[in-house]
């Protein structure tokens, strides 16, 4: 075995180096997740700190918070991941010479989404009664619309990111990791929307997920149901998932008149 050099040492830095500099979207990675955990982090301890009575019930806010964005991350990369490993199979292509129709595509990754949801969601909220004494199905008949408005989302921007990742290549993949952060701190997971900077609340509104905590929190500290939450993030959903629907056609039928879906993989 040869002795180490220092010069093919610094040579392979340098080379990434260069690939780190010449690449916008990695160095915009470095910074993002410290960024997006700053602030989230940032608007709870703000939060906890201005309402001392809500302490007693922290662990209850939070966990039900946790679970419940849970249900939009895992419906929402339960469809983009598996979308994506057709993509990385380069079976994309075969399954449209198929009679398969793309709106089959769709409700068979709706579907598939349910299922690992169901499963990664279910085994943590079961877990959650031995560790914690926190049973989420405390929320009640309500936790069946939270988690319904949820999943629509999930679905929703899962399908954007597809569409997406279709136009541009798997070098748009990360997105599906980074979108549904970058929405975390508008949706009040942890803490109501008045807590954000009054520039941000009307941002937040139209995300169908700020309905559904701020619902949450009303059951979790009002004993109140508010129907009216439910029912905005239920609109916001219709138009959000039609979007998504319409996004995705539109990319799978470029991608067809460009010949792109047998090099779905590169």
């Amino acid at each position: 075995m040869s002795a180490i050099s220092l010069r093919r040492i610094s040579a392979l830095a340098l080379r990434y180096l260069y690939l780190l500099r010449g690449s916008w979207i990695r160095v915009l990675e470095l910074a993002y997740w410290p960024t997006v955990q700053m602030i989230l982090w940032g608007f709870i301890t703000q939060y906890l700190a201005g309402h001392s009575d809500v302490l007693n019930q922290a662990a209850g806010l939070l966990l039900s918070g946790v679970l419940l964005w849970d249900v939009l991350f895992r419906s929402q990369l339960g469809l983009s991941v598996v979308f994506f490993e057709e993509l990385h199979s380069r079976n994309l292509g075969q399954l449209f010479i198929s009679p398969l129709q793309p709106l089959e595509l769709i409700l068979a990754l709706i579907f598939i989404s349910l299922v690992r949801t169901l499963i990664g969601v279910g085994i943590a909220v079961a877990l959650a009664i031995p560790f914690y004494g926190f049973n989420l199905f405390t929320l009640g008949p309500s936790l069946i619309g939270f988690f319904f408005n949820l999943l629509l989302m999930g679905w929703a921007i899962g399908l954007m990111v597809a569409a997406l990742v279709l136009r541009y290549g798997m070098g748009a993949e990360s997105i599906a990791w980074a979108a549904i952060f970058a929405l975390a701190p508008l949706c009040g997971i942890y803490y109501p929307v008045a807590t954000l900077p009054g520039w941000l609340q009307p941002l937040s509104w139209v995300l169908p997920a700020s309905h559904v905590f701020e619902g949450m929190r009303a059951v979790l500290l009002e004993h109140t149901f508010r129907l009216d939450q439910l029912l905005y993030a239920l609109l916001l959903n219709a138009g959000y998932l039609s979007l998504g629907i319409g996004l995705f056609l539109a990319a799978v039928h470029q991608a067809r008149e460009r010949g792109s879906l047998l090099q779905s993989g590169e």
